[in-house]
């Protein structure tokens, strides 16, 4: 009687035509579940007034062309687009301010030696296991005068101490040779972490930038307890007022007529488009250097 044969891949055995077909089965149901609620919303905020009435308020494939009023009314100047220049300028503003503070702290614990090393190194791994809470939290921003100030949104989340330790790690395994040679050749600390340190690091740094520009981009809970101006509202705020809770977008909110305000449903749907479409436009760019900055940055220390 013959053995059955295995057919090896990387040392280990090849899974049988039943096993790929379930996994495949399995995985395309999956990527369904994803892909067919994403193209929903696509179709919902392109379709026409009368195909979005007609099918109820959602559509899955517009089959009457596509109308951008919904776009057009979002972008004319009234509460969203306010709150998108606002989460745009969270995020930009608040993901520098974060990477230049954790690159300079990360590349400062990482100098074995130096005055205070041990005792901050301690601090930051301290943090990771204590949370100050809610109430002193909003005591601290408070007793800053920050409330109601976009600054409320950007400073009590512009270190993550995750981040510090996962670049102060990345800094630790940058080859010693090349710091004793610049060393050697009079640079001083300054000199070495903007020539050497930054661009041996852009891997982690543009990983650490992603999570810091998703964190800010999608800031919801700190808007929610510090901000009660609406006009500083930023976008998540607005996506929870108008398409969580189901409050209506009028033509005074929208900078419209109101004979020229779309259905409710196509809004609320291009209100999720804009939410989503920047944050899928930046990751592509940075993919490349996940896995590399992640998984070097976490091992190496």
């Amino acid at each position: 009687m013959t053995k059955r044969r295995y057919v090896l891949i990387d040392g280990m055995p090849m899974p049988s035509w039943t096993e790929r077909i379930t996994k495949g089965i399995f995985l395309t149901v999956i990527c369904a579940l994803v892909v067919v609620p994403f193209v929903g919303v696509i179709s919902t905020s392109l379709a026409t007034p009368e195909e979005v009435n007609r099918a109820g308020g959602f559509v899955m494939f517009p089959t009457h062309g596509i109308d951008l009023s919904a776009y057009r009314s979002i972008f004319a100047g009234g509460t969203v687009t306010q709150a998108l220049l606002v989460s745009g300028f969270i995020t930009v503003v608040g993901t520098g301010i974060a990477l230049t503070l954790t690159c300079t702290l990360g590349w400062a614990l990482s100098r074995r030696g130096t005055l205070g090393n041990k005792p901050l190194l301690m601090l930051v791994l301290i943090s990771l296991l204590f949370n100050p809470g809610l109430i002193p939290t909003y005591l601290v921003v408070q007793q800053f005068g920050l409330l109601d100030s976009l600054w409320s949104v950007i400073i009590p989340t512009c270190v993550s101490a995750f981040n510090v330790i996962v670049v102060r790690a990345y800094f630790t395994g940058l080859p010693a040779e090349i710091m004793d040679a610049a060393r050697i050749d009079g640079a001083s600390e300054w000199k070495m972490f903007r020539h050497i340190g930054l661009p041996l690091s852009k891997a982690v740094i543009a990983v650490i930038g992603l999570f810091y520009g998703v964190g800010y981009w999608n800031s919801f809970l700190n808007a929610m307890l510090y901000i009660n101006d609406a006009s500083k509202w930023p976008l998540q705020l607005v996506l929870r007022t108008y398409v969580v809770n189901g409050v209506e977008l009028g033509g005074q909110d929208l900078g419209v007529g109101a004979e020229a305000v779309p259905p409710q449903t196509t809004i609320q749907m291009a209100i999720l488009m804009i939410s989503v479409v920047p944050i899928l436009c930046v990751y592509p760019f940075i993919q490349r250097h996940f896995a590399k900055g992640v998984l070097t940055g976490a091992v190496k220390g």
